[in-house]
């Protein structure tokens, strides 16, 4: 049983015969302690129930050991999982994390990044909103000594570091399979015509259509939105059109998966015979579908996990280019949606 303890770090490097920043450093895994030397440190803090004073350690060295995420949402299953990557990396350095969430609006993104400048925070991890189309509030910060990451959507007129995935060669890879699947009138679905992540999903769309597609046509993009009315709309009117009616869909967000599902079963369009789909999408529940939905399925933790580590070692004093953009590439999980009969 541990012991209810008002005990000090003192105490404990005395205890141990350390010094206090030796202990403090095995309490945050620093590299520089052996691993026995950690783990006898941490057995007697359990032991005396020992909670690490943050707030006056943070005071003495002029930082706050918290990291700020801005995301745009959080029902999409790839901000969830991502954040699951922050919070492991984050925990390993020794950083708490807070989440701030856009809902896609450019005014409350540049809002929160505004309230920052106090100081609360080390550093930002940011996934820009589908509104934002310029870095001037991203900049101000920067400027003052806050180092920030781009992590899954960037801004490619910022200077600093990115990881995100291989948008273009997955939008490509999608066209491909459906070529190969004989469709001969493929569509894009976009969410964004701003976002960098959506235009090379695009550019990559395109060039698989002049690649693969005969007599293909290459600005069949059709513009969605956030709205899940709208876009039932939006996706019944496309899938009724008569003459130029898709054989094939490459969706470009996850919220759009179940609104084309819905229209194909209210219009009596078989999927995958009539309609081959593909999505970017994280969904755990993909495959329990009917058919099971063909993904580009991102990395999403890993996406997290290596953009919270890049700003740590900023934070931390380890040399690091600013400038570097580390690109974790996607998956394309071929299920039921976008393959024939033949070849279930």
């Amino acid at each position: 049983m541990a012991i209810r303890s008002n005990i000090s770090i003192k105490i404990l490097a005395k205890k141990l015969g350390l010094s206090v920043g030796s202990v403090s450093k095995a309490l945050n895994n620093s590299p520089e302690i052996s691993i026995a030397t950690r783990e006898k440190v941490k057995e007697l803090a359990k032991q005396y129930n020992y909670t690490p004073n943050h707030f006056a350690s943070n005071l003495r060295n002029n930082t706050s050991k918290t990291i700020a995420v801005v995301i745009p949402q959080i029902s999409d299953s790839f901000f969830s999982l991502a954040i699951n990557g922050i919070e492991k990396a984050a925990q390993e350095r020794g950083y708490h994390i807070i989440i701030s969430i856009t809902n896609e609006l450019f005014t409350k993104e540049s809002i929160i990044i505004n309230e920052l400048h106090n100081g609360m925070v080390d550093g930002i991890l940011i996934s820009i909103s589908r509104e934002t189309n310029h870095s001037t509030h991203l900049k101000e910060i920067n400027e003052i000594g806050i180092p920030i990451v781009f992590f899954d959507r960037d801004l490619e007129d910022m200077d600093t570091a990115k990881v995100v995935t291989n948008d273009f060669e997955s939008g490509y890879n999608a066209v491909k399979h459906l070529a190969n699947e004989q469709c001969n009138n493929i569509c894009f679905l976009s969410v964004s015509e701003s976002l960098s992540i959506s235009k090379k999903r695009i550019e990559g769309f395109k060039k698989g259509v002049n690649e693969f597609v005969k007599n293909g046509i290459h600005n069949n993009i059709v513009k969605c939105s956030t709205d899940a009315t709208e876009n039932h709309l939006i996706i019944k009117n496309l899938l009724q059109d008569e003459i130029n009616r898709p054989d094939g869909i490459v969706v470009s967000g996850e919220h759009l998966t179940i609104s084309i599902y819905n229209v194909c079963k209210e219009l009596g369009i078989k999927i995958p015979e009539q309609l081959k789909i593909i999505c970017f999408s994280n969904l755990a529940y993909a495959s329990c579908l009917a058919p099971s939905l063909s993904t580009i399925t991102q990395p999403a933790f890993e996406i997290g996990y290596k953009a919270t580590h890049l700003l740590c070692d900023s934070l931390d004093g380890i040399a690091v280019d600013l400038k570097e953009k580390i690109i974790c590439p996607s998956v394309l999980e071929i299920r039921e949606s976008s393959i024939s009969k033949r070849h279930i």
